[in-house]
């Protein structure tokens, strides 16, 4: 593999379709896509600094770079890249790419972030931005937080551990998605999804979890959660209170106690519904 190292590049294309190369401490200045239709790439402590870096690209290792606001849109139509200990502070970064691993990345301005990617694994992530991971599939999550609203929208075959997610209307439309031994706040939760299932979890919900078919939680806590699980299928085992409960379609629901019951729907058969406050020994 041939090295370039502390080499100043700019000009658009600079080095269009390079192959077998390693990189190390290089700034890509004014230019777009400077590394279009690339492979076999290793890049160490780079910095990019405008747009679309990395478009078309195969086999790519980027470690210890940081990618500039202004290298927006960066990361595109691209198979098999692992980033890892990087800053990319530019938003839309990873579209319709496959085979991406992300470890120890921070993303301050996440907007429009990871859509329509496939085979994602994310490690040790922090992002701010909303419309996170629209249309992933297969993707997997450990020790991640986030902060912005509509994630994962869309998206299928998600597993998630260890997650802090601040995020209004995260998980809609989506199916196939299990999170475990996480935190989620914001509104009307996972709205329009199916196979949803959440183990050791609190969640902060206004008029969350409804609106889905087969939904689980298992230990979970909902604390200020108020309307859930309207015309949701549910099998629901609840740790603590839950405030208010609305028309679930069907299933069992049961929480140590329950401030408001609502089955006044005529829509509902209250014979396939079962909410019950867990006995006291």
């Amino acid at each position: 593999m041939k090295k370039e190292e502390g080499k100043i590049y700019v000009g658009e294309r600079a080095l269009f379709a390079v192959s077998d190369l390693h990189l190390t401490k290089c700034v890509f200045e004014d230019g777009e896509s400077p590394l279009k239709h690339c492979s076999n790439l290793q890049l160490d402590n780079c910095q990019f600094k405008w747009k679309y870096p990395l478009w078309y690209g195969k086999s790519i290792t980027v470690n210890k770079c940081d990618f500039d606001d202004t290298a927006r849109a960066g990361i595109w139509y691209t198979d098999g890249i692992t980033v890892n200990d990087c800053v990319i502070s530019a938003p839309k970064t990873f579209r319709r790419s496959s085979h991406i691993a992300l470890n120890g990345v921070t993303m301050p301005n996440a907007m429009e972030t990871l859509w329509n990617c496939d085979n994602v694994t994310i490690s040790n992530v922090e992002a701010h931005g909303t419309y996170f991971a629209m249309g992933c599939k297969n993707v997997v999550v450990e020790d991640f937080t986030l902060n912005g609203d509509y994630c994962f929208d869309g998206a299928q075959n998600v597993t998630i551990k260890r997650a802090k997610l601040i995020s209004k209307d995260s998980f809609w439309n989506c199916t196939n998605v299990t999170v475990y031994d996480s935190y989620i706040s914001g509104e009307y939760l996972a709205w329009n999804a199916s196979n949803v299932t959440f183990v050791n979890c609190t969640i902060e919900s206004l008029q969350g979890l409804c609106f889905i078919d087969n939904l689980k939680l298992v230990n979970c806590r909902l604390v200020n959660t108020t309307r859930a699980f309207e015309y949701s299928s549910v099998e629901a085992d609840i740790v603590g209170h839950v405030d208010s409960i609305v028309n679930p379609a069907s299933g069992s629901i049961v929480a140590d106690s329950i401030g408001e019951l609502v089955l006044d729907d005529k829509y509902i058969d209250l014979s396939k519904v079962s909410v019950t406050q867990r006995s006291k020994s």
